[in-house]
């Protein structure tokens, strides 16, 4: 088993910036993230995730943010909020709740597929074959509601996997892949720390603490590894970080900011990640 997983969590456009901030305030302090055996991201996390094990330095994420380079453009109506909520807050049974949600999803009018796989391989950039280091990318059955992980050995590409992990429920389309549809990897779980299970070491870096809807938090799936035995570091932001980002995850204009306290705060704990993971 991997003895260092580096979990990234989803949170939207503005999530996604602090994630960056974080990663390269990490990095420059001399934290060795790129020692993890493996890295599982979700969402956001699955693509800066991608990014990160594929080449591309955390600095080079992060001033993409501050300059606008990697501004996603995800516009949000009143009336998808409200039946988003409708869905996943619509039982406090956790299959149930994501069943609703995934119902809403596969009926609602969005625009194409292809409108997500667009989106995600500009954001991609060049990372468009899986590395050679473990990559796990997290996404939703929407029909079974089950998580799963995709990985270099599914039969999916890259690009497919990141698309199906970043499939907002109504506002986007799920995603066909391997002749199933899936939804965003958020759904259930904005970390899906489960997915480290057998991981000695675990650093979680998560702009979003909790899914919309009874589902497990960050910190309740970090105590489960943890009484399994792991060191498990949980890194969510803190009060300055969530002023910048603002309620509206997908107000662009914020990303700047919220890269900005991301890296504010990774100055500030850095010292004892380096401890904890390495260098």
């Amino acid at each position: 088993m991997p003895d260092k997983a580096l979990v990234l969590g989803g949170g939207g456009p503005v999530g996604g910036a602090w994630l960056t901030g974080m990663l390269a305030g990490l990095t420059e302090a001399g934290v060795g993230l790129d020692t993890a055996d493996v890295v599982i991201g979700t969402s956001a996390g699955a693509v800066f995730g991608s990014r990160l094990r594929c080449g591309t330095p955390a600095a080079e994420l992060y001033e993409r943010q501050l300059s606008g380079a990697d501004a996603v453009r995800l516009p949000v109506t009143a009336r998808q909020t409200a039946r988003f909520l409708w869905a996943a807050l619509g039982s406090r049974d956790p299959e149930r709740s994501v069943a609703r949600l995934g119902r809403t999803a596969l009926r609602a009018r969005t625009g194409p597929e292809s409108d997500v796989l667009d989106t995600v391989g500009r954001l991609l950039g060049e990372a468009r074959d899986w590395p050679e280091r473990e990559l796990r990318i997290a996404a939703v059955d929407a029909r079974a509601g089950k998580v799963e992980a995709f990985d270099a050995r599914s039969g999916v590409t890259l690009l497919e996997a990141v698309a199906a992990s970043c499939a907002v429920p109504v506002v986007w389309p799920p995603v066909t892949v391997a002749g199933r549809r899936w939804m965003d990897g958020g759904s259930r779980s904005t970390a899906n720390l489960q997915l480290a299970h057998g991981c000695r070491r675990v650093l979680a870096v998560v702009p979003i603490p909790r899914a919309v809807g009874p589902h497990p938090s960050a910190s309740e799936q970090a105590a489960r590894l943890t009484g399994e035995g792991a060191h498990v570091v949980l890194l969510c932001p803190d009060e300055e970080a969530r002023r910048a980002m603002g309620r509206d995850l997908a107000d662009t204009a914020r990303g700047p900011a919220a890269a900005r306290a991301g890296h504010a705060q990774a100055r500030g704990v850095a010292a004892e990640m380096a401890d904890v993971w390495g260098r």
